[in-house]
């Protein structure tokens, strides 16, 4: 039976139509794809749905029923959750009252705390990672780990339907697979699950069916089997993207411009050495937590070295952000809503916040010129945006990383330190960056990509070091690799 449908939904913001005319049907325990571009619409259809943002047009009904929800109180008690593709969690408060939130269990009142840990725990079982602890801070957790908390919380909630935007973006093939496990329990139970992902071996493997949006429009929907990737990607795009990864000649050595050796940042990271050389592309790959992004956050100052040396461009000196940014070191981070952007920033100020002196004189800026300067960088990139003076927290999360990796671009980094360079774009997207990264390559500049995509880095990298326990292998050729070495690398800890 039809459990949801939408009809002729549609969704303004001012002048810029992020909805026009969506349909969308779903039926009891089936498992829906969402697929489409950054800017498509998909997270507005999601907020929609889960109370967030209400409709200018068109109607919604659960069984039947007429559903127009109030809040996402309202939302929530019809049943429907949402997991938020830009974490919506409260940092000061613990994993355990993040998760139990608004279900919290009590008596007469009071709290029943015992009650509250019981249940968490159970629940967080469900993706045995003993290190997530009811009462950890989320401040002090990963991103991965923060996003295994946002799925928790829907799985708390006992929603008949669950609203999946982007939930494996950062998480281990582990954790993904144990997360498609549990949506085949939901589907068992008969509760609908609408996921959205970029991974289109995700949407194969869980999906029954699928819808595309594309500038808001539903333009295509059926049996995820009766359709191929070529045929989705040109429903999602309105072209062809034949080359996903751009061809490369292999890097020829040259000088080398960032050394490490022995680096240390206890606990999470106990031993890192590698060599990053002019016109490569170093890969590191390694599972939740073991230590990855602690190196680059080392490297660039924003995590203290306790032991080991850093070398760039044969100078040893300076430990701090302002340091690495005077000797052109650039860092993306993972983290793009708290670390990587000023997201109540325009566009503008987030591309040369690095790098004011390109548009300014004599201490003044002059805005005219920071316009001119931010816009060629973003239409390089195809950012989706009505200007430059846009917030950036307007943007799609895909469209924000874009930012972030344009603010590297305009600052003419010689190193790229890059974090999940593609973490939240779009197959097309995608294709973009990864052609800006390998031209970057091209141009002499040195890159350390960090990934959770192992399909990224043999497609983009020439060497390739694992992760294990806090210690990094030696680097090797990627043609030295296969992906089981990799994840025997990352779960044994080769070269400990």
């Amino acid at each position: 039976m039809t459990a949801l449908s939408l009809s002729n939904i549609s969704k303004r913001f001012g002048p810029t139509t992020a909805l026009s005319g969506v349909h969308l049907r779903l039926d009891q325990g089936e498992v829906h794809a969402l697929i489409g571009e950054n800017g498509a619409g998909k997270s507005t259809l999601m907020n929609v749905l889960a109370g967030l943002l209400k409709a200018d047009e068109g109607t919604m009904e659960i069984e039947g029923a007429a559903y127009l929800p109030s809040s996402p109180l309202d939302a929530r008690e019809r049943g429907i959750a949402l997991i938020h593709q830009e974490l919506s969690l409260f940092p000061h408060l613990s994993v355990a009252e993040n998760i139990m939130m608004g279900i919290e269990p009590s008596s007469w009142g009071l709290l029943n705390s015992e009650k509250l840990r019981a249940e968490t725990s159970e629940v967080l079982s469900m993706f045995h990672h003993p290190e997530i602890k009811p009462e950890s801070r989320v401040a002090n957790l990963s991103i991965a780990a923060r996003q295994i908390v946002e799925i928790c919380r829907a799985v708390a909630a006992r929603a008949r339907f669950i609203l999946m935007d982007e939930p494996t973006s950062s998480l281990q093939r582990d954790d993904v697979e144990h997360l498609f496990g549990l949506i085949r329990k939901f589907k068992s139970r008969g509760i609908t699950v609408v996921y959205i992902s970029h991974f289109l071996e995700e949407v194969r493997e869980i999906a029954d069916n699928f819808t595309v949006l594309r500038d808001g429009r539903s333009v295509a929907t059926g049996k995820i089997v009766s359709v191929s990737d070529d045929e989705l990607i040109m429903h999602m795009v309105g072209r062809r993207v034949d080359n996903l990864f751009p061809s490369r000649t292999a890097a020829v050595e040259k000088e080398t411009v960032l050394e490490v050796k022995d680096l240390a940042a206890p606990p999470a990271l106990k031993g890192a050495s590698f060599e990053l050389r002019r016109g490569e592309i170093l890969g590191i790959a390694g599972l939740m937590g073991s230590g990855r992004t602690n190196v680059v956050r080392t490297i660039f100052g924003l995590d203290k070295n306790a032991g080991g040396s850093i070398k760039v461009k044969n100078q040893t000196r300076g430990e701090t952000p302002a340091d690495r940014l005077s000797q052109s070191v650039g860092y993306l981070s993972e983290d793009r809503k708290n670390e990587g952007l000023a997201i109540r920033l325009s566009i503008a100020d987030n591309v040369t916040i690095t790098k004011f002196k390109s548009c300014s004189r004599f201490g003044w800026l002059n805005l005219s010129r920071q316009r001119a300067v931010s816009q060629e960088i973003v239409s390089s990139l195809a950012v989706k945006a009505r200007d430059v003076e846009q917030p950036v927290t307007a943007l799609s999360g895909g469209n924000q990383q874009k930012i972030a990796l344009a603010r590297l671009l305009h600052q003419q980094a010689d190193i790229l330190l890059l974090d999940e360079p593609t973490r939240g774009i779009d197959i097309g997207s995608k294709a973009q960056v990864y052609k800006t990264i390998a031209q970057c390559a091209g141009e002499g500049k040195a890159v350390l990509m960090i990934s959770s995509y192992l399909p990224e880095l043999f497609g983009m990298c020439d060497r390739l070091a694992v992760m294990s326990r806090g210690r990094l292998s030696p680097a090797r050729p990627i043609n030295e690799w296969t992906p089981e070495s990799v994840m025997q690398a990352a779960i044994a800890g080769e070269g400990n």
